[in-house]
C-alpha cells in the first residue's frame, strides 16, 4: 500500500543540493523548489531516506519527510493553494 510523502530539504552545500534533488527526481514529482511528493511503500521509504542519508552532511543538512496518508484514499483538498493553483500530478511516480 502506497502512502503520499511530502518531502522537504534544506541542503548547505551546491554539490550535494544537486545530488539530492536528482535522489528525490527518481522517487517523486518535484512540486516546488526543495519540495517533491512522492508515493511510497513502506520498502520505498525505507530506501528513500537510506539514499538520502548517504548524501546529506547531519550537521548542516535537513530533509522533512512528512506523512500525508494512504495515496488510495487521497482527498482533492489535500494540498491547498494560496496564489498560483495547485495541479495534481496526473500520474504517480513508479520507481523500478
Amino acid at each position: 500500500m502506497r502512502r503520499i510523502y511530502l518531502i522537504t530539504y534544506d541542503v548547505c552545500e551546491p554539490k550535494r543540493l544537486r545530488q539530492t534533488f536528482k535522489c528525490l527526481k527518481n522517487w517523486g514529482d518535484h512540486l516546488q523548489y526543495s519540495v517533491f511528493e512522492c508515493h511510497l511503500t513502506p520498502t520505498d521509504l525505507i530506501r528513500c531516506k537510506a539514499e538520502l542519508a548517504e548524501i546529506i552532511h547531519h550537521g548542516e543538512d535537513q530533509v522533512l519527510v512528512v506523512d500525508l496518508g494512504s495515496a488510495e484514499n487521497r482527498s482533492d483538498d489535500l494540498v491547498q493553494a494560496i496564489g498560483k493553483p495547485y495541479s495534481d500530478v496526473a500520474a504517480p511516480c513508479i520507481v523500478v
